[in-house]
């Protein structure tokens, strides 16, 4: 494995992300002095957090799989994230609904999702479902601790015993094609292949070794913090601080100084310059190329984006008991809304869209009385010809109406305060292409033709444009991947 070169004493973490935050932990149990400069207020970059009228609002991630990852990275500082984090487990992890009127509950116990899918669609379906869990296990085996959890620096060091295995097992076939093996029921491959949005991909399109994610998303179970998801990055920077680490909010970098291949130094918009040995940026990697290292070589310039979405954030009056914590919509139309996202760069003509109600679980994330809802609609990235300035607000509105055709009466009246994100204000907020998912994970933008999250002589990146990827697990990962950069 490649580290970086020289001094390792004191490395400067440049955001407040997951990911840089992670990257920080794991570097002060290594016993190293380090500083994080962050521009906002607060820290949890993309896990940010909106306040307005009483209502505590999650701004990125909604949900957090795979907690020993989080383990992981509180014990490496000797910690216990039940010292620092109240999780609660989300039962069901989804509710998911279909147009024909039928209703399906994602559960993480097997044989309780068996026996849901038997109730809901039949006993063959429910032995599909089960044969399904050991392939996506089997995957999730195969796939962590060679391709994931791993610095790869040549296409070489995929060569292992597990990708003649993954291979075997079809892991490199097409994802659609592979989970229709196991299911057979329209409504059970796509509550099980739609996580390849994640990876910015359609499911006819993905590999099929991104059924891992299915594993992470709707086996390994679904957790949610006292406090929202933005609890989580706050409970890190807090475990770090108390083993020393430096965090500077409010402090926008403008640039890495750089000599030849080395980084010698940050300097602030404020123009203070700040000396490092390494330098670890967390920003989305092509902007964090862009403006802080001031060129984009042509492996950041070819990179193609996942598509994004429009997220509004609703404060209401209005409760609905029909609905859980996590709620999935599917619309009639599923290759369709890939070829207009994707191929066509278009909105969809026939939605599928995601709500969350994170008062469901924790109510003191509202005043009484009131509920907070996340509603996010998946849309192409900013690289579309859509003015979003103009449609916006016309897409808002379209929102509510789908919202309130599929069951969620009188939504738009009962909506006491709210905020509108769309791929425009994405982009505005430092993501490449407007696009929160980052590069897509098509296969030459995957493992080691991702782009490589070590540059010169002692420059690491951390986060989801880099290795291992996209979603909260990956980005935690991608922190204990830098920090091995620099301590070996």
């Amino acid at each position: 494995m490649k580290t970086v070169r020289g001094k390792t004493d004191h490395v400067v973490v440049v955001g407040a992300g997951l990911a840089g935050i992670a990257t920080a932990m794991r570097l002060a149990a290594a016993g190293r002095q380090v500083t994080v400069l962050e521009r906002e207020s607060v820290p949890g970059g993309r896990a940010g957090i909106w306040q307005s009228n009483g209502h505590l609002f999650d701004t990125g991630p909604t949900v957090l799989t795979m907690p020993n990852l989080i383990d992981d990275v509180f014990a490496s500082l000797g910690e216990r994230t039940s010292d620092w984090l109240e999780m609660q487990p989300v039962s069901p992890l989804y509710r998911t609904y279909y147009p024909d009127g039928s209703r399906l509950d994602v559960h993480s116990d097997p044989q309780q999702m068996a026996a849901e899918i038997e109730a809901v669609i039949g006993p063959n379906e429910a032995a599909g479902y089960s044969r399904f869990v050991e392939y996506v296990s089997e995957l999730y085996k195969l796939e962590m601790n060679d391709f994931i959890d791993r610095n790869i620096d040549s296409p070489f060091d995929l060569l292992t015993p597990n990708l003649a295995r993954l291979t075997a097992i079809g892991g490199f076939r097409r994802l659609a094609p592979k989970v229709n093996e196991f299911l057979k029921d329209p409504r059970t491959q796509r509550v099980f292949s739609f996580q390849a949005m994640y990876a910015g991909m359609s499911p006819f399109d993905a590999l099929a070794i991104y059924a891992v994610i299915a594993y992470m998303d709707s086996v390994a179970g679904v957790y949610f913090p006292k406090g929202g998801m933005h609890a989580v990055p706050v409970a890190m920077a807090a475990a770090a601080a108390k083993h020393g680490v430096s965090f500077r909010y409010n402090t926008e970098v403008a640039s890495v100084e750089v000599q030849g291949d080395r980084a010698s130094a940050v300097i602030t918009k404020d123009g203070e310059r700040i000396e490092a040995d390494v330098v670890v940026l967390n920003p989305d990697l092509p902007i964090a190329y862009r403006d802080l290292l001031g060129y984009e070589p042509w492996s950041i310039r070819r990179l193609t984006y996942s598509p994004s979405c429009a997220v509004l954030l609703a404060g209401s009056t209005a409760r609905y008991s029909q609905i859980a914590h996590h709620n999935i919509h599917f619309g009639r139309s599923w290759k369709g809304v890939f070829k207009e996202l994707i191929d066509d760069q278009q909105i969809m003509s026939d939605p599928s869209f995601f709500v969350t109600n994170s008062t469901h679980s924790d109510p003191q994330l509202a005043p009484d009385g009131h509920e907070n809802y996340y509603v996010l609609f998946p849309t192409p990235n900013n690289r579309s010809a859509i003015d979003w300035k103009t449609f916006g607000p016309q897409y808002r509105d379209q929102m509510i109406e789908t919202l309130e055709a599929n069951g969620y009466i009188g939504f738009g009246d009962a909506i006491t305060t709210e905020r509108l994100t769309t791929p425009a204000d994405w982009e505005a907020q430092g993501m490449a292409a407007g696009a929160p998912f980052a590069a897509s994970h098509s296969f030459t933008q995957t493992g080691p033709f991702r782009p490589r999250n070590l540059w010169g002589d002692n420059v690491v990146f951390t986060g989801s444009g880099t290795t291992p990827g996209v979603g909260v697990p990956m980005v935690l990962i991608s922190g204990k991947l830098a920090a091995q950069r620099i301590t070996g």
